[in-house]
Formats: C-alpha cells, structure tokens, sequence
C-alpha cells in the first residue's frame, strides 16, 4: 500500500491524517509536526514556504508517494516550490476545501475563517472564484481559536468558547453566508460551537475534502492495517499528550528529528 507524508505546522493536521485513515485504514503515514516553529499563522509567506521545504524534503527521504500539506498557511503560499521541488505528487488542503464550498452552497455566499497567513493570502477566496464564478466570499482572521483548542476548550457549552465564537463569527449572520469553511485544521474540533452560533450554515471541513481527494487517487484494497509514523521538532512529550485530542486515540510514540 502507498505510504502518505502529512506534515503540518504542530498538532491540527492531526485531524487530516484521521480522516485520511478513516477512509484509507490499509495506507502508512508519517506525520510531521513542526512544533518547535509554530504557528505557521504569524509568519511571512517567505519564511512558511522556506519551512515547508525543508518539512517536505524531510518526508521525501521516507520514500513516500505523496505529500499531503495539512497546513491551511502552507497549502496557501507554499504549494508551487513544494510541486517545484518534489517528484511525488503534492496536496493542499485549500483547493478540496473550496471545491466542496463552491459545490455546497446555494446562494453563492460563502464565508471562510482561518489564521492571520491563510486569510491574508487570498488563496481560499481565489480557489472559491475559480470553483464558482461569481460568488461572494467573506474571509476572517480567527487567531484566539487555536490557542482554545490547544488548552483543549472545544466544548459547545463552554461559556469562555462560546463568547469567542460569537466574537469572531457573529458577522457572518448579518451578511448572509450559507457555507463556511473551516480554513485551519483545529477548527473542526470547534465545530459544535460553530453550528450552535450559525445554525443552518453548511460547515465544510477541510480534512474530510482532502482525506477524499487521497481516497480518489489509492482507492481503498482489503488489506492489514497501515504503520503510522509521528515526527515532531520539538517536545514529543508534549505532542504526545495532546494529539489524542485530535486523533481521537493515543500517540504511543513520537520521534523528535532535526529539520
């Protein structure tokens, strides 16, 4: 079976190797967590594209078949120096996400939230005007959201979530989206709070988009379970400890390496 190279900038692609194992249990995967730099939300362009081949170079020396950028910033500004550098096939997260928004919505206004870079770069409100001429699409910066989900304040009911997703979110209910993309991969973990501050949008979470884009390219065999592998440049301690939250079961092992 193929072996699937993820890396992100710390623990949110977590939920994009899930749901690429929840659709392909047979593949390997090594999953590359850039801990000891993020987050990648912050930075330059320049410097994200300048991490992210390194990362890649990284995982190519893994002899993989494909990499898969679970980083929303690095899908954004990074993708043609990985394609340029690479000779396996490279996905982002930001085309699959903004395909299913395109196809999803029913008014052609769409809302997208991620971090400071993802925004900024324009990448996903592009990715929707190419899928769906002529739509509306209403971006915003959501930065106190990672920290939430790190300290692992996910809840629905949680008074201090609540009044941050009202805070960042609340707009989009006076400007009329019916779609919203969930343009970072620790947004999911929030997904309940979203869905109870705007009932009745579509939520479109990128992990799964992608997870079905890998699934189209290694259809599904009967065969053993994959080996996965957990790299990480800073703290495996830590890494372990957290990335339950979003894998849903415990990282037994993870490796420091260099990068």
């Amino acid at each position: 079976m193929p072996r699937i190279g993820i890396f992100d900038s710390g623990f949110g692609g977590l939920t994009v190797q899930r749901a690429i194992v929840s659709l392909l249990p047979s593949v390997d995967t090594v999953y590359l967590g850039d801990t000891a730099r993020l987050p990648y939300g912050t930075k330059s362009a320049a410097t994200v594209t300048q991490y992210a081949l390194k990362n890649a170079r990284l995982l190519a020396g893994h002899e993989i078949d494909l990499l898969v950028v679970a980083c929303n910033t690095a899908s954004a500004v990074a993708l043609p120096a990985l394609r340029a550098e690479l000779e396996v096939p490279v996905l982002g997260v930001v085309e699959p996400g903004a395909l299913v928004a395109a196809r999803a919505t029913r008014t052609g206004r769409i809302g997208v939230i991620g971090t400071e870079g993802t925004v900024a770069s324009g990448a996903y409100q592009e990715a929707i005007l190419r899928a769906r001429p002529g739509a509306e699409v209403v971006a915003r910066a959501c930065p106190l959201f990672v920290p939430l989900v790190e300290e692992g304040w996910t809840g629905e009911g949680d008074e201090v979530v609540q009044s941050v997703v009202r805070r960042y979110l609340s707009p989009f209910r006076g400007e009329g989206v019916d779609t919203l993309v969930l343009g970072c991969t620790h947004y999911p973990l929030l997904k309940r709070a979203i869905a109870r501050e705007l009932a009745g949008v579509k939520l479109v979470d990128s992990a799964e988009a992608i997870a079905l884009e890998v699934l189209s390219r290694f259809p599904q065999a009967p065969s053993p379970e994959g080996e996965h592998r957990f790299l990480v440049t800073d703290s495996p301690e830590k890494f372990r400890a957290v990335a339950g939250l979003f894998l849903g079961r415990q990282v037994e092992r993870a490796e420091h390496v260099d990068v």
